[in-house]
């Protein structure tokens, strides 16, 4: 079905219907000119907005829609987690060209309400506009929490411990994998000459399932922070990690105004992301450090909560916070000293 058949309106109706609100805070949804939204007296409000275009933060030749629109609405949840809040409600915004069928759309929606769903969070409104050069998403998640929640980038204190959730570089080795078999698949089209539209690839993701997912289909960890709560610990300050776990320490200890010092043996690494380095001979340390999406929690606390935080499952402590003039350091497997330096993504440099 194209979606001039039902036009802006009709398909929002489309899309939308049968959507129920989870959280009493949550007065009006869609439908109005604006959604009503009436949070308990004392608590604040968690604002974040995420952009992502086509060709430049996902690529549809090997992404499914479904899971786009399930990552789309995760990356904004992580964010307000990262605060140490609630995410309660989100609105999404399109920009579609005319590629796109109404099926499409969705599809990419049942991602956004699966998301939503396992969340508690209730999509309250949004926009939809036609593009010309591809699809574009913009999602602003609200969430909420009290005030002595409220965790900051700017909270670390010297001889804090330096934790991460989860594991590190997955889901830079899963797109490293996807963009690989692409290259192949291309090159195949090329060879096949004017065969190539009866051309039958199977790309080759043997082993190597857990990188894929975590790539297409990332996890915001809501857990880890029932788990901080349940123990009783309030981390000094906390982000969570989308371009790189270097640049994201340089954003802590920056605002901080501290050092820090990591330890490579300790940067939490699954084996198949181990596996995939080797297999493309890359660094499995430089992947961990600067390949991002992989939406784990980057937190410090205090050295007091060392024991409680080890009751923690899927949590490790990496290093600690240093004085600013102490630098920010990565200790090596040999023992030797080597200075972190931002190499995340950044979406404004030239080249990326």
């Amino acid at each position: 079905m194209e979606i001039a058949s039902l036009g802006e309106f009709g398909l929002i109706d489309h899309l939308t219907s049968g959507i129920t609100p989870q959280n009493a805070s949550t007065r009006k949804g869609v439908g109005d000119d604006c959604a009503v939204i009436e949070y308990e007296a004392g608590k604040q409000t968690l604002v974040t907005t995420d952009l992502l275009m086509e060709g430049v933060h996902f690529d549809l030749i090997y992404t499914p829609l479904k899971h786009l629109g399930y990552k789309a609405v995760m990356v904004n949840l992580s964010d307000v987690y990262a605060m140490g809040g609630t995410p309660r409600q989100i609105t999404v915004s399109l920009a579609i060209s005319k590629r796109f069928s109404v099926e499409d759309i969705e599809v990419l929606y049942g991602g956004m309400r699966l998301a939503c769903e396992q969340h508690g969070v209730d999509l309250v409104g949004g926009d939809t506009t036609s593009s010309l050069t591809g699809l574009s998403i913009s999602i602003t998640a609200l969430g909420e929490a009290l005030p002595e929640d409220i965790i900051y980038r700017n909270g670390a204190k010297k001889t804090d411990l330096i934790c991460v959730s989860g594991n590190l570089g997955a889901a830079y080795m899963g797109l490293q994998l996807l963009e690989r078999e692409k290259a192949v698949y291309y090159q195949q089209r090329r060879d096949a000459g004017d065969k190539a539209n009866e051309l039958h690839f199977e790309p080759d993701f043997t082993g190597h399932e857990y990188l894929l997912e975590r790539q297409l289909k990332p996890e915001a960890r809501k857990d880890i922070i029932g788990e901080l709560h349940r123990t009783g610990i309030r981390p000094t300050a906390m982000m969570d990690i989308s371009d790189g776990l270097s640049s994201e320490l340089a954003h802590i200890c920056t605002q901080s105004h501290t050092g820090c010092r990591i330890y490579e043996d300790r940067i939490p690494l699954d084996y198949q992301t181990a596996s995939m380095a080797e297999e493309l001979n890359m660094n499995v340390t430089t992947c961990a450090l600067n390949g991002g999406e992989d939406y784990e929690l980057l937190f410090t606390i205090p050295l007091s909560d060392s024991d409680r935080v080890q009751q923690i499952k899927d949590v490790h402590v990496i290093g600690y916070i240093t004085e600013e003039s102490q630098g920010r350091m990565l200790i090596a497997r040999d023992g030797g000293e080597f200075e972190l330096k931002a190499q995340g993504w950044n979406h404004m440099k030239k080249g990326e």
